[in-house]
Order: structure tokens, then C-alpha cells, then sequence
């Protein structure tokens, strides 16, 4: 369907006159239209394609992540001036390329792929001015713990057959020079003032302690050779034996324990201990500015996420207020927070009940999600417990997309540590968020796009999905899953929990809030036991930015949906809704807007 400003110019030349020249010449005019179109379209194909390639070979981790496994014995040196030099004329050279693209000639779709990638790559070369590459290390990611998870086995690093294990004996080999740069990039940021808070760096480190031991047979890494699948021959099985034992040894566990020594020695007693901001480091206001573009794909400032945070902590409170009333809590707000926080009935007695009481969930879903989509993933996906050496800083759950080929199924990766931190009455909202509706449709849905280029294929667009993930939660009340107050209770902590957030993130990063103060907001405004408080507020410090998107995202597909409602009144299709914002995959927010709305003028 043509728009409004198309239609009026067509309308314009059929008036002018219907002499025979006047129709060829217009004719003329559509088909060298259509021609530049193609040749436009054809051109950016080829240059995403050699974009993604090149992206692929210069990391080959998310080439294994996404199924790609051409590059699974490589491991880059990440951390490398080198590395950072191509990865910066990477995106110059491509950001370049576009520039004699005319997006007004472009198709719908072609339009937003090239807003995309060109937004993308803006974003890289103004991001690259930023030292990230000196903090390689924290509690919540860090190459030393993906690394072990990939060498678990249970994670994307295929162990199948006899080259699958040859290509990881590889990368196990190059461990040491990566923890090396890691080290003297830390060392350059002691020099400049560029370290991490102290307790970011007391948590990673028992993370990496945990993969080293003497006996190899006992290391994370030995795990794939307990597994050895039958039909590799006992040849072959033997010598993998023989390498695994001597590379895990003799490469991988020195690596860690130097790693570990760097840290625990040397780089410790750098770290910051009077502040917790990335605004309280040099340049770390701009810094942090960037990284709220980034990750909410908006020009909203701190102070105005923050004022947001607050308006939204104060209406959450009210409806929770209505929820004590209609459960005849006597007592106020923080009264019943300590009664959700430490009721018995809310604690999980073990691990394989929690983990149960997820799985069993997703029948009831499966039942009713019909009801609100017409579009579905065809990637399967489980629940699976977070790994213990991770488990102290991870959040309360994640999800793991599936390879392309399908051949796992994606994860819902559930944290089961601290029971009593994990109330059962979060688990609607959080099985929502992370499985179905929420992460596993959207990302699973996007990667299953057959048109769709692949840097936006296995691209994250962290506003729109965890925005979709938020916005997920509440989809229990048109399925209804809310009928238990308390679990309704639980939707509304999930909220309430993203739009504190807003204000604890820019609060530490903007503001300069001590540790304790974020702790402080978080006990005085929500129910959260103490080692989920203290792992999430550790977590916003380590992501700076990245905890805004949830709530960002979430306002903005909700506001668009009442704008739908509202325009469209009995004509408004949730299940064509829903279509609309997941037909394109992740978009930025200032993309999705024009779009839905786009969508909801053609029904008029």
C-alpha cells in the first residue's frame, strides 16, 4: 500500500494531462524508480553480506553462538590494540560504503535494514572513543567464565565429533594470551585511573578460582571427554584423551590461576572503593551518556530517566496497596514486602522443585498463548538450572537463543541459588519474560526471518527485546495467568523491579550513589532478599546502561499498543499487533514507533 505523500504525488502527474507523452514519460519515470530501487536494494545485500562476514571473522565466538562453526578453533585476541584497530576500521569502512545509498529510494523493508545498520555503525565508532577494553573483567561477564561455560559442553561449542573437539583442544590453546592482554589492559588502567569497584572484583574472582584445580578429571574443561559420544572411534578417543588431559594441565589451568594471582595480588588493591560509577571515572559522564543512547536507542537524559524511575516506583506502589486490601494484609507497604520476602509459603523447599514448578508452567502457557499471536518460533527450548560457579552474580533468569540449524533447543537458564531469594510468587512474570511470550519468541522468531539480513538476524536491540520481554510479563493478564493474587503480586514486583532500575542506575552512574544507597532505595521500595538486591545492584554497576533498557522499551510497545487500542477501537487485533511488532525483528525504538503507527493508519 502506497502512503499518503506517494499517492498524492501519483495522483498529481495522472492530472496534468493525458497526452501520450505526459504517460511515458511518467512510466518512464516509475520504471528508473523501480530500477534504482533494485539495484539499491542488491547493492546493500551484498554489503551486509560482506559486513556479517568479516564481523564473523573477527569474532568467532558469536560465530559458534549463532551455529556458524567455521571459526570454532579460533579464539582472537579480543582485548588487542590491534584487534580494537580492526574492529573500528571494520566499521568506518562499511559506514562509508552506504553513504551513496538514497534511502528515500528504498523499500519499506530495505528502509529499516539500512536505518539499522547505519545507526549501528555510528553507534561502534563513537563507541570505540571509550576505554571498555581497560575493564575486561567483572563479576557478571567476563571471558573466563563464557569460556568455561563453552567448554562445559552444555553450551553452543559443538562436541560432536572428532573435529569438534580438535577445534576446542585450539582455543583452549590461545586462552593464555587472551588473559594475558586482559592483564596488561587492566594494567594500563591502574595508570589511568580506570579500574573497577572493589566489590565487582572480589566476586569474579571466586568465579575464576572455581575452574582451577589439580586434578584435571574434576575441571569444568574435562567435561565434553567424560561425554565422549560412542561413535567416535577408541583411536581417536584415546588421543583426545591424551590432549585434553595435557592442554587443560598445562595451558588452560595456569592461565586461570595467573588470571586469578593478577587479580587477587596486584589489581585488587587498585580498585575503586569510595565509587561505584562509571561518571565518577575520566571522561565517565559522556561515557555513560553514550551507553544510555545505546542501550535505550534514545535521547533521553539521565535526569529524565530518573524522574521517570520514580513516577513509575509511585504508581506500581498503589496498585500493590489494592493487592493488600484484596488479600486482607494487615500492615503497610514495607509490612507486606517482608511478608512476601520471608513467608514460608513463597520459599521453594529445593532446587528440583523450583525447577519443576517452571517446567510445569510452560503447559498452561502453551494452552492459552495462542489466544494473542499468529506467529510462532519453531525452535524448541528448556529450562535449565544456571551453572553453580556462575550462579552467585547471575540474574535471576536468561535466555540462550538456539543455533539456526536447530540443533540444541534454546534455554531458559533458571537461578536457583538462595531459595529464599527466589519467592515462587515471581515465577509467572519471570517464565513470561524469558521463555514464551517473551525472549523465546521474539529472538527465536527474528533468527527464523528468511529475508532478514543476518547482522539484524542475531542483532540485539537491547530496548526492543528487553522491552518485548517486560511488556511479556503483563500478557498474563490477557492470558489469564493472574488470577492468584499473589502471582499478580509477583507481575507487579517484576515491574516494580525495572522501573527501580531507572532510578538506581543513574542514581550510581550519573548521580554518584554509593553502594549502599542503592541497596538502601531498593529495601525501602521493593520486596527483594538481600542476595538478590546485592547481586543486581553489583550487576548495574558492572553493565552500566544496560538495566535501563527494560522499562525504556516496555513504556514505549505499551504506548503504542493504547494508541492502537484507542485509535482502532473494536477494529484492534491483539494478535495482529503482536505481527507487527515481531514481523521485522529488533528494532530500535525510534524505528518501531513509525512503524506501528504506520500500521494502525492503514486500518483506518
Amino acid at each position: 500500500m502506497m502512503n499518503k505523500t506517494t499517492l498524492a504525488i501519483s495522483l498529481s502527474l495522472l492530472l496534468a494531462g493525458c497526452g501520450q507523452p505526459q504517460q511515458t514519460e511518467t512510466a518512464s519515470d516509475s520504471q528508473t524508480s523501480s530500477v534504482k530501487q533494485t539495484s539499491q536494494t542488491e547493492e546493500l545485500q551484498e554489503i551486509y553480506k560482506n559486513y556479517f562476514d568479516e564481523q564473523l571473522k573477527l569474532n568467532p565466538l558469536l560465530a559458534t553462538y549463532i551455529g556458524d562453526n567455521q571459526y570454532n578453533d579460533e579464539l582472537p585476541n579480543f582485548y588487542s590494540k590491534e584487534h580494537l584497530e580492526e574492529l573500528l576500521a571494520l566499521e568506518k569502512s562499511y559506514l562509508e560504503k552506504i553513504k551513496g545509498i538514497n534511502a528515500e529510494q528504498l523499500p519499506r523493508s530495505e528502509r529499516i535494514s539500512y536505518e539499522i545498520f547505519k545507526r549501528n555503525r555510528e553507534l561502534a565508532i563513537e563507541g570505540a572513543q571509550y576505554p571498555e577494553h581497560l575493564l575486561p573483567i567483572n563479576q557478571f561477564y567476563n571471558i573466563a567464565g563464557r569460556l568455561a561455560m563453552l567448554g562445559s559442553g552444555t553450551s553452543a561449542q559443538p562436541f560432536n565429533t572428532v573435529e569438534d573437539y580438535r577445534a576446542w583442544a585450539s582455543r583452549m590453546k590461545q586462552i593464555p594470551r587472551l588473559f594475558q592482554q586482559a592483564i596488561e589492559n587492566m594494567k594500563v588502567g591502574v595508570k589511568q585511573d580506570i579500574v573497577q569497584p572493589r566489590v565487582l572484583i572480589e566476586k569474579a574472582i571466586p568465579q575464576i578460582d572455581a575452574q582451577i584445580t589439580e586434578d584435571v578429571t574434576q575441571s569444568i574443561f574435562w567435561r565434553p571427554v567424560k561425554d565422549l559420544p560412542e561413535d567416535i572411534a577408541n583411536t581417536d578417543a584415546k588421543a583426545i584423551r591424551e590432549e585434553y588431559r595435557d592442554v587443560i594441565a598445562n595451558t588452560v589451568m595456569p592461565a586461570y590461576q595467573k588470571l586469578s594471582d593478577y587479580l587477587s595480588n596486584e589489581y585488587l588493591p587498585e580498585t575503586r572503593t569510595d565509587s561505584f560509577g562509571l561518571g565518577q571515572l575520566p571522561g565517565g559522564t559522556e561515557w555513560y551518556e553514550y551507553r544510555i543512547k545505546a542501550n535505550t536507542s534514545t535521547e533521553l537524559s539521565a535526569d529524565r530517566i530518573h524522574n521517570i524511575g520514580l513516577d513509575e516506583v509511585a504508581r506500581i506502589h498503589g496498585e500493590m496497596r489494592e493487592i493488600m486490601e484484596e488479600t486482607n494484609f494487615e500492615g503497610d507497604l514495607q509490612a507486606f514486602f517482608d511478608f512476601m520476602t520471608n513467608d514460608e509459603q513463597f520459599i521453594y523447599d529445593n532446587r528440583d522443585e523450583m525447577v519443576e514448578d517452571y517446567r510445569s508452567l510452560r503447559g498452561t502457557v502453551d494452552e492459552v498463548v495462542g489466544e494473542l499471536f499468529d506467529i510462532f518460533p519453531q525452535a524448541e527450548y528448556e529450562v535449565r538450572k544456571v551453572e553453580e560457579f556462575r550462579e552467585q552474580s547471575a540474574s535471576s533468569g536468561s535466555y540462550q537463543a538456539a543455533p539456526t540449524d536447530n540443533s540444541r533447543p534454546a534455554i531458559f537458564y533458571l537461578n536457583t541459588y538462595d531459595l529464599p531469594s527466589r519467592p515462587s510468587w515471581a515465577k509467572t512474570a519471570l517464565f513470561l519474560h524469558e521463555a514464551a511470550p517473551g525472549h523465546h519468541f521474539q529472538i527465536s522468531i527474528q533468527q527464523e526471518l528468511e529475508d532478514l539480513p543476518r547482522f539484524r538476524k542475531f542483532g540485539r536491540e537491547t530496548a526492543y527485546t528487553e522491552g518485548w520481554g517486560l511488556y511479556s510479563e503483563a500478557l498474563g493478564y490477557d492470558m489469564g495467568l493472574y488470577d492468584d493474587p499473589y502471582q499478580r503480586f509477583g507481575q507487579l514486583a517484576a515491574e516494580l523491579w525495572r522501573s527501580i532500575r531507572l532510578v538506581v542506575d543513574t542514581g550510581i552512574h550519573a548521580k554518584g550513589w554509593s553502594r549502599q544507597q542503592v541497596l538502601d532505595y531498593m529495601y525501602d521500595n521493593a520486596p527483594v532478599a538481600e542476595a538478590r538486591a546485592v547481586s543486581e545492584a553489583e550487576r548495574f554497576m558492572a553493565l552500566p546502561g544496560q538495566a535501563l533498557a527494560y522499562k525504556i522499551g516496555q513504556l514505549k510497545i505499551s504506548e503504542l499498543r493504547r494508541d492502537a487500542e484507542r485509535k482502532l477501537g473494536n477494529n484492534f487485533d491483539i494478535k495482529a499487533f503482536h505481527r507487527v511488532v515481531l514481523e521485522d525483528g529488533a528494532v530500535p525504538l525510534t524505528v518501531l514507533e513509525p512503524k506501528v503507527k504506520r500500521w494502525v493508519a492503514q486500518q483506518l
